[in-house]
């Protein structure tokens, strides 16, 4: 559905990352990027568990089987650039201590930053006082990079796991009921009977309808808007 979707609006690459194949020859789980303008404001409201009602071709009483989707859409994290102000930064210069003979005794060439929001320090004890401010440089910009980037991975895998939630049923955002040909969008109460055009990608009625609602959590957490992003997409089948 997505990727009808996806190629209907010809976004620019299309891409899959990852493809489980389950026992019954279906598919389990898949992750794919998307890149493309705007791809993110078109595709984040896909997010959550997607309910599947149907009558499978082995049910030979006719009972209608429910199982379900988890979706999550996530921007790609872009390069972290750190930007490192002066007066965040405190440079103390010492006496480099450890062998190394006179030179070392007598000269303030050891560098010590230490960077104030958040109270990291390196050092640098070579014979050089500007190598050392340099390499000193070097090194808390990689550790403030490491931290920045630890913080946007923390900050991504709770994004993904609010929008996954459980997996459970009740945490639904739609329900396709095939039986009936209708697909019902249960964050805005919106009910269509055109189940075959949605699964074929046309899903401009729904994004619009909820883009269009104000006030409904579901877009209050995710105001955000992408161009030319690589999305991964996962989709589990339970």
């Amino acid at each position: 559905m997505e990727g009808d979707f996806i190629i209907t609006r010809s976004f620019d690459a299309f891409d899959v990352i990852e493809q489980q194949q389950s026992e019954l020859g279906g598919i389990k789980e898949i992750v794919f990027s998307v890149q493309g303008q705007d791809v993110y404001r078109h595709l984040k409201y896909e997010a959550g568990v997607h309910r599947v009602q149907r009558v499978p071709e082995t049910e030979a009483g006719g009972r209608i089987h429910t199982s379900a989707a988890t979706v999550a859409v996530l921007p790609e994290a872009e390069e972290i650039d750190i930007d490192i102000r002066p007066e965040d930064v405190r440079i103390d210069t010492m006496r480099a201590s450890g062998a190394g003979g006179q030179h070392v005794n007598t000269t303030d060439s050891a560098v010590r930053i230490t960077h104030l929001p958040t109270g990291l320090v390196v050092t640098s004890s070579e014979k050089s006082q500007h190598q050392n401010r340099a390499r000193a440089m070097q090194v808390l910009r990689a550790r403030l990079y490491d931290m920045e980037r630890q913080r946007a991975d923390d900050e991504r895998s709770q994004s993904r796991r609010s929008q996954v939630g459980s997996g459970d049923r009740s945490e639904r955002i739609r329900t396709y009921n095939f039986p009936q040909g209708r697909v019902t969008d249960h964050r805005i109460n919106l009910t269509l009977y055109r189940l075959d055009q949605v699964m074929q990608g046309d899903l401009d009625e729904v994004i619009d309808a909820i883009s269009g609602e104000a006030g409904i959590s579901v877009t209050a957490s995710v105001n955000r808007t992408g161009n030319g992003i690589l999305l991964p997409h996962v989709m589990r089948w339970n």
